[in-house]
């Protein structure tokens, strides 16, 4: 009698390194909605996701380019917009009768006060129950901005290095020893 060798192929998201399915079934087996964050350089996109045995259904999702219909005028991919994001997509799910998801990093790396938990901490925030460590979440300064500010003060003598720094702030009209002010204006108009 012969022996056959069979080898198993591996599922094609995981073969392409998209999906880590161990992971994924932890998360499943809350079942709960998850708040999948994801981030670019320039972007974010937060969304909440319910399982389905034919697919996941997407309910909702916010980009950090939707910020601009609220006036924002900061960059789309700090801490504060991660932040706004994850407001704004936390108001929508409640909205929508979401009250309570599980966090969804995806191979993002889980890093203490990263942009990825400013995403988190906007959306419970706005009302989601989200189980967290409350250890892993930015500071409240660091999320409106205040950090930036501190430094664009710094710099106000230096007009060379300043302008070089905050050339998008500048072009975009925001001030950046204002972003505290312009965070707050910006966060009270989603609330609305």
């Amino acid at each position: 009698m012969k022996r056959v060798n069979v080898i198993t192929v591996p599922f094609r998201r995981k073969r392409e390194g998209r999906t880590y399915y161990k992971k994924r079934m932890k998360i499943l087996l809350s079942n709960k909605s998850r708040l999948v964050v994801r981030k670019s350089l320039k972007n974010f996109q937060v969304s909440i996701v319910q399982y389905d045995q034919k697919g996941d259904r997407v309910i909702l999702t916010v980009n950090s380019k939707v910020l601009n219909k609220f006036g924002w005028k900061g960059d789309n991919g700090n801490l504060s917009s991660a932040y706004l994001a994850g407001f704004l997509a936390g108001k929508k799910a409640v909205a929508k009768g979401i009250c309570d998801a599980i966090l969804d990093l995806g191979f993002n790396n889980s890093t203490k006060g990263s942009r990825l938990y400013a995403a988190l901490a906007g959306a419970t925030d706005a009302g989601l129950k989200i189980p967290l460590n409350p250890d892993v979440l930015p500071s409240k300064e660091r999320i409106s901005g205040e950090h930036i500010a501190k430094y664009a003060k710094e710099l106000r003598n230096e007009k060379e290095k300043y302008n070089k720094q905050f050339s998008n702030y500048i072009k975009r009209g925001l001030s950046p020893e204002d972003i505290i002010t312009h965070f707050n204006e910006v966060k009270g108009k989603i609330n609305d």
